[in-house]
């Protein structure tokens, strides 16, 4: 890679002997942040996909397609697509879960942070068309619940599933699929959250980790950002920024509910789906991977999921289930703290 940057360096006023590490994530992906030679030039990220565990191709197409639709992502400014380096814009490194906590009680700067990353999720989806993005079809769907039972019940919980326990999953997540499916298409993200999103000063947010976007349902990126895994809200708050949400996709003419209950049950059942597998991704980057850092992030993804499903009587017997795994691992069976919350 250093060897490619050297190539570009004259005309990207790149000064090699700044090249540091910026960032990593949840993927074989890694991040390198350089300066420019000359001063008053913006500083530039190369990032590093190794083949064959990553590929750059579907990062540079979704990359023009969210730039045309009006979302601020990194132009990409150089490409070996065959050897997996990219050379791209640089955003900084104040991501919007650092900004939120750093403007902790001030309501007003959260809610614009939250406008600002609201508003670019409509902007994406009112650009939406079929065949640009793979379509989250129900195989998909499918395939990320089993992460739950796959790696977080079985393998970082110890839990057996019998017979009887794996037809409450099947029952639950055909459910879940049912509902999902039958939600309104648009492009979808699919990790529209506080890690991805960069609080900048102008044409706010920018906008990363966007390669595995899709065709999907209208509901997982909002669900993304107001149920994150890594910052907290109170659900009044989370309810009044998707009723703005809805409210605006209406004016957009989004295929949005036309009743704000039925939008919400869609959104929450979508959540359940989501916080699923978002267990089952956190327990495999620990067990297969050897990342820990995202199991402190278990307890919030886990009390979002229990929260949801024990608000429908659909999944009274997931609730069950899921209770009997966490007491297990506690060794206790003393009957869980429950929380009332709102539906419509």
């Amino acid at each position: 890679m250093r060897n490619w940057l050297a190539a570009l360096a004259p005309a990207h006023a790149l000064a090699l002997d700044t090249i540091r590490p910026a960032s990593n994530d949840a993927s074989f992906r890694r991040y390198f942040r350089i300066d420019a030679r000359r001063a008053g030039e913006p500083s530039r990220v190369a990032m590093d996909a190794p083949p064959p565990m990553e590929d750059c191709r579907p990062f540079v197409h979704a990359a023009g397609v969210l730039r045309d639709a009006g979302v601020h992502v990194p132009r990409v400014l150089a490409a070996d697509l065959e050897r997996g380096f990219l050379l791209l814009d640089d955003f900084g490194s104040t991501t919007y879960l650092q900004r939120l906590q750093e403007c902790a009680g001030d309501d007003a700067q959260v809610d614009a942070l939250m406008r600002d990353a609201c508003g670019a999720l409509l902007r994406m989806q009112a650009a939406s068309r079929a065949g640009v993005f793979p379509d989250y079809d129900r195989p998909l769907l499918a395939r990320e619940l089993e992460l739950y039972p796959q790696w977080y019940v079985e393998r970082h919980r110890g839990f057996a599933l019998d017979d009887d326990a794996r037809a409450t999953l099947d029952d639950a997540f055909e459910r879940l699929l049912a509902n999902n499916l039958a939600q309104p298409r648009v492009f979808v993200h699919r990790d529209w959250h506080s890690r991805n999103l960069m609080a900048l000063d102008d044409d706010n947010p920018g906008v990363l980790d966007f390669q595995d976007a899709v065709h999907g349902p209208l509901t997982y990126d909002l669900v993304s950002l107001l149920r994150d895994a890594y910052v907290e809200w109170e659900e009044e708050r989370q309810i009044d920024w998707a009723v703005r949400y809805w409210q605006a996709a209406r004016a957009r003419s989004l295929p949005v509910a036309a009743d704000f209950g039925e939008f919400y049950r869609d959104f929450e059942w979508m959540g359940l789906q989501r916080h699923l597998k978002v267990l089952g991704i956190f327990a495999r980057l620990y067990h297969r991977d050897g990342k820990d850092r995202y199991l402190a992030d278990l307890p919030l993804v886990l009390s979002y999921a229990l929260r949801t499903a024990r608000r429908y009587r659909e999944f009274d017997a997931l609730v069950r289930l899921m209770e009997r795994v966490e007491a297990a691992q506690a060794g206790s069976q003393r009957d869980p703290v429950r929380r009332a919350g709102y539906t419509f």
